[in-house]
């Protein structure tokens, strides 16, 4: 039976599903810096955006097990194929650009890669029917697990968890690509390097926060839906949203891995009656489905916001919704507020 690992302290995210416009600049940040252009990384989305109710990436991957079971044993999954997570793809641009021949006779098209899925497959595809349809976008990295099942199912010693901040990594000179620990991994976020037969995951970019900058996903998001922090602070926004508000709920409770990675829920517009006023009484996004998300807390999330909320609106002032809102960019970075253009990177 897996145990809670113990660190010094636990830097944790939170994302704000009301901020969040699906722009997808944390996933670009993210895939430039980190897998970048490397060999066999190609299909490899550290981070990612998906619409919920959707498939995601990998498609279906919500059914493909992980974690841990009631009695707190690991309960490995399976692995995602290379189809379901999708991406990959290599163009004709040499062909369409530099081929000469008739203009407009060749089009561009993908000459390898996955055939039927990939990461935002199913972008802006929600649930619901016209005129009350809803979708919301979730942003996805490795949730640096206070219990990680992949470091328990890895056979060779090749997962950790460091103890000055949490973050879950990877020796890489150990890993010797038994993906075991993608089969445990219950969200479903390590990706295999089939060029070098080793896995590979979300670092937090740790070399950023060693010099004081915070992860490219958080710094870069221009939608200010991002947060980062020690969930021992309390003075942070992170430790306030997750620990004094209770509002940031972490994802798949269920799975038992304690994620570090939380999210404020979804608020939605009140659905349209036939006469076409607003019915204030009912929610658009169902609560069941919200709840299969983040567990049955998130009655009691929604219930705070909307309060808050109100108080705003009637001019009382709001702490919490003052965090949410964000006036000062920087309060969402935590201590990791140095600025990356201030570094000489070695």
């Amino acid at each position: 039976m897996g145990t809670i690992t113990t660190s010094k302290r636990q830097l944790a995210w939170v994302f704000d599903l009301n901020k969040c416009i699906g722009c997808q600049t944390c996933s670009v940040a993210c895939k430039v810096l980190w897998p970048g252009e490397d060999p066999g990384t190609e299909a490899q989305w550290w981070m990612t955006v998906n619409t919920q109710p959707g498939k995601g990436t990998p498609k279906d991957w919500e059914s493909m097990g992980g974690g841990y079971d009631a009695a707190g044993k690991l309960s490995l999954g399976r692995i995602p194929t290379d189809e379901e997570v999708g991406g990959g793809w290599n163009f004709n641009y040499d062909e369409v650009l530099r081929g000469g021949g008739n203009k407009g006779a060749v089009h561009l098209h993908k000459i390898s890669g996955a055939k039927n899925w990939g990461m935002n497959w199913d972008e802006d595809e929600g649930g619901g029917e016209f005129p009350n349809a809803y979708f919301f976008y979730l942003p996805r990295l490795c949730n640096h697990c206070t219990k990680p099942a992949c470091l328990e199912a890895c056979p060779n010693d090749a997962i950790f968890k460091r103890e000055e901040d949490g973050l879950v990594l990877r020796d890489e000179e150990k890993c010797r690509g038994a993906q075991m620990c993608r089969r445990a991994c219950p969200y479903k976020k390590i990706y295999f390097n089939r060029m070098r037969n080793v896995s590979q995951h979300c670092i937090g970019c740790f070399p950023r926060i060693e010099q004081g900058v915070a992860p490219a996903c958080v710094r870069q998001c221009p939608g200010r839906a991002a947060f980062i922090g020690y969930l021992d602070d309390d003075s942070t926004a992170v430790g306030k949203l997750v620990n004094k508000w209770k509002v940031a709920l972490p994802l798949h409770p269920e799975k038992g891995t304690h994620p570090n990675v939380y999210y404020v829920p979804p608020l939605s517009p009140a659905p349209l009656r036939e006469d076409g006023s607003f019915d204030e009484s009912a929610p658009r996004i169902p609560p069941a489905y919200l709840e299969s998300l983040f567990g049955p807390s998130v009655h009691g999330a929604l219930d705070v916001l909307r309060s808050e909320l109100d108080r705003k609106r009637r001019g009382q002032g709001s702490d919490l919704m003052d965090t949410l809102i964000l006036y000062k960019w920087k309060d969402a970075l935590g201590h990791l507020t140095r600025d990356p253009a201030d570094i000489v990177w070695e």
